[in-house]
């Protein structure tokens, strides 16, 4: 059953770390609703040429699209019928912390500018050292920059990064850059 609109639809967002109102909720749903849109229109420039099962390469973004569209009316009906219900309280700080989010950008923004000249498996060693340090300062950690600390980081960084970029190169033969040509670095 459908509940009524309640008068606090249009009530201003309340204070920071709770649940914002349903309008505010609504205007979520509505955003969703608009990216599966964005994605639909994606979806219309790839070619829909059937291949081996009769599935074209622009099934999956259609897919995605449809049941990212369907979430989106989801939530702006949730939002209509009372809000979020079951939600949680946000938590969290009040402000965001800036330090931590700037080591993390440096990560990505440094691996996806030095992929190229150093290679997969180490611009993505230097993203992951970046980032954990970007997270344990969110996380207020201390002895962040000591040498068993970063030395752990980087090793950490290192052995996810070589599976990975073996598992691509050499069995699923993806080409990723590389330091040497051998494709094994």
């Amino acid at each position: 059953m459908v509940e009524p609109v309640s008068s606090d639809l249009l009530a201003p967002p309340t204070e920071a770390g709770s649940i914002p109102s349903p309008r505010w909720q609504a205007a979520v749903g509505a955003a969703v609703v608009l990216v599966a849109a964005g994605m639909a229109l994606g979806a219309l420039q790839i070619p829909g040429d059937a291949g081996y099962g009769g599935v074209g390469p622009n099934f999956l973004p259609w897919l995605c699209a449809a049941v990212l569209a369907l979430c989106g009316v989801l939530l702006v009906r949730e939002a209509l019928t009372g809000g979020y219900r079951q939600a949680a309280d946000g938590g969290g700080e009040p402000r965001a912390a800036l330090a931590p989010f700037a080591w993390v950008t440096a990560g990505l923004l440094l691996n996806a500018a030095l992929i190229e000249t150093l290679g997969f498996i180490l611009g993505c060693t230097l993203c992951y050292a970046l980032a954990v340090q970007g997270l344990r300062r969110a996380n207020g950690q201390q002895g962040l920059l000591a040498p068993r600390a970063l030395a752990v980081d980087v090793f950490t960084g290192l052995a996810i990064a070589a599976p990975v970029f073996w598992l691509f190169t050499q069995f699923l033969a993806i080409n990723l850059p590389g330091l040497t040509n051998t494709g094994w670095l």
